[in-house]
């Protein structure tokens, strides 16, 4: 009864179509090769890294370009490439896992406020615009200071804090398709509200929603170095975040320590943001009938 997902997409000849129209996006199609370097990367850390994240030596600050050493060590003689390398894995992790979290979240919340409407989206939107209007980082602070600094308990709390958007996106989406004919249909012939809302309306509002999961990554991504930064990221694992703490005492005598990891960081959260602008364009009509 329903079109399958993505439906914008399928009325322009599927994923073929949906490829010609996302590779006309230039910037979007740098964003999804940087996203996938990254990700091949992370995936073959432990054969792409020189050496293990958290091995120590006796060349301690060695400047990028030092046989062995590509782009240098820190003050413990570790490998900065190798640092690099495994980061990628942790961020990416960190970045999926609270982003699917996110709008999991966003997509329950979004639906039942927008298919039955009254109390029920009044109290759940009361709820959403309270966590819109909490500092986010700021309350990950005291979360992932009070309760540890694990990586599951960074993927939670990132992804709880991250729901509102999608929420909202997924309400008003709703609102929008309940009273449409072929949801109409679905009720005369019986059919409960919760196959309604996850079988039949669902499916056609998922193509924004993989966009705003698309930035939700790279938010996810920097609120983790953020957090790392501030020396609360997981001390069991080697993160860009972690880097760029250990590399304040020693910006002035070891820039690499610092430069490197936040071209890193820079890099994701641009290739994700520019993968969701492209998702943007290529399943959006009114963009397409004007390009």
């Amino acid at each position: 009864m329903a079109v399958p997902v993505p439906a914008r997409a399928a009325a322009v000849g599927g994923l073929a179509g949906f490829w010609r129209q996302f590779r006309r996006h230039r910037t979007g199609v740098f964003g999804l090769v940087v996203v996938a370097v990254i990700g091949f990367v992370a995936l073959f850390a432990p054969w792409l890294a020189p050496y293990d994240p958290f091995t120590t030596s006796r060349a301690a600050l060695q400047p990028p370009g030092t046989p062995g050493f590509l782009l240098g060590t820190d003050h413990l003689g570790r490998d900065v490439l190798s640092g690099i390398v495994w980061g990628a894995r942790v961020s990416l992790i960190v970045g999926l896992a609270a982003a699917f979290t996110a709008t999991v979240i966003g997509i329950v919340v979004g639906a039942v406020a927008g298919y039955f409407g009254g109390w029920a989206d009044e109290l759940l939107m009361r709820v959403t615009e309270l966590f819109q209007i909490i500092p986010r980082f700021v309350l990950a602070l005291i979360v992932v200071a009070f309760f540890g600094s694990g990586l599951v308990n960074l993927i939670l709390v990132i992804g709880i804090l991250s729901w509102p958007q999608t929420a909202r996106l997924v309400r008003s989406q709703f609102l929008r398709h309940r009273s449409l004919p072929y949801v109409d249909g679905a009720r005369v012939i019986g059919m409960n509200p919760a196959r309604i809302i996850f079988a039949e309306i669902l499916p056609n509002v998922l193509a924004p929603v993989i966009v705003v999961a698309s930035l939700d990554i790279a938010q996810a991504i920097l609120l983790e170095a953020s957090l790392g930064f501030f020396g609360l990221g997981d001390p069991n694992l080697r993160s860009w975040g972690g880097m760029l703490n250990t590399a304040q005492q020693y910006v002035r005598i070891a820039w690499w320590m610092s430069v490197f990891p936040g071209i890193a960081i820079s890099l994701a959260v641009l290739g994700f943001n520019l993968v969701g602008d492209g998702l943007n364009e290529a399943t959006d009509p009114r963009l397409r009938e004007g390009s």
